[in-house]
């Protein structure tokens, strides 16, 4: 019975060094653990046991399908919107997309010239023949309160005229051609109406001469102040206080100055009626279809 304890150790010792050899082999995918009992704790039938373990593994947990494509979709749709760049033509009228303000701007360019150029008797009789007065307005009201916006008063260069091209080009891009014509029209006739009828009654009356009936009258001045009036309702907020103020300013600072009354007066009721139709201008905009969304373009 000797024996027995040495074969035990010698038994022990080639276990061991088996579990170190499986160690070593099994390299990095297992995690060895090795656990030895001391020989005096063990007893006769103790061993040194190794134990390999697996390595803790993390696969991928694959999302819901379509995770990553409404994720990119997400980041397309989010991103912002790039700014349209400032086109300073777009100031100007053109035959595609203003074509009241640029037809009419050829035939006040036209009326210019042939006034600068032509024979002065020839364009005095066009003028007076275009006139708003009280005479004309009492027989044929309607063929001079158009020809009366065909002639530029002071020419082509004047502040009007520019003023013509900047504002209706402006407004037609917002509310279309037609409208700006009525928004023009509108303020012409009213404001000629109003500042000459009140003529017509003070010469009857006795207050006035009878030169007043035939005073010269044409010109676009009331149709650009009602225009300016009708666009400041259409810009925001700040910018439309600005126009109201600057512009109103000027005209009531050329009312104070009283170097011509009934056209000043004028002015002011044509930027009143401007002003006056906001709420129609707002309700009847053109309707623009909302932008395609980026994702829904990509995806289609």
């Amino acid at each position: 019975m000797g024996p027995a304890p040495a074969a035990t150790a010698v038994t022990g010792v080639a276990t061991a060094e088996s579990a170190a050899a499986a160690t070593a082999v099994a390299g990095p995918a297992v995690t060895a653990k090795a656990v030895v009992a001391p020989a005096a704790d063990a007893g006769p039938a103790a061993t040194a046991t190794a134990t390999a373990e697996p390595a803790p593994a993390f696969p991928a947990v694959a999302g819901p399908a379509g995770t990553a494509t409404a994720d990119a979709r997400s980041a397309v749709t989010a991103a912002p919107a790039p700014r349209s760049r400032f086109r300073p033509w777009r100031l100007l009228p053109g035959p595609r997309h203003t074509p009241f303000t640029f037809g009419y701007a050829v035939v006040l360019a036209g009326t210019s010239l042939l006034g600068r150029y032509a024979d002065p008797e020839l364009v005095d009789a066009l003028l007076r023949g275009s006139s708003t007065d009280v005479a004309h307005l009492a027989h044929n009201p309607l063929l001079v309160l158009v020809a009366s916006a065909l002639w530029i008063a002071g020419g082509i260069t004047s502040p009007y005229a520019i003023a013509f091209l900047l504002v209706l080009t402006a407004l037609e891009r917002r509310i279309g051609g037609l409208r700006t014509a009525g928004v023009f029209l509108l303020g012409h006739v009213v404001a000629t109406l109003a500042t000459e009828v009140p003529v017509g009654l003070s010469v009857l009356a006795g207050h006035l001469p009878g030169s007043s009936l035939h005073r010269l009258d044409y010109g676009i001045s009331f149709g650009v102040a009602a225009s300016v009036g009708a666009l400041a309702g259409l810009l925001t907020s700040w910018l439309r206080w600005a126009v109201l103020a600057g512009f109103g300013g000027m005209l009531v600072e050329d009312l104070i100055a009283f170097t011509d009354p009934m056209t000043n007066w004028g002015h002011l009721l044509a930027f009143a009626v401007g002003v006056c139709v906001w709420p129609l201008l707002r309700r009847s905009r053109p309707f623009r279809a909302p932008a395609r969304p980026a994702s829904r373009a990509a995806a289609g």
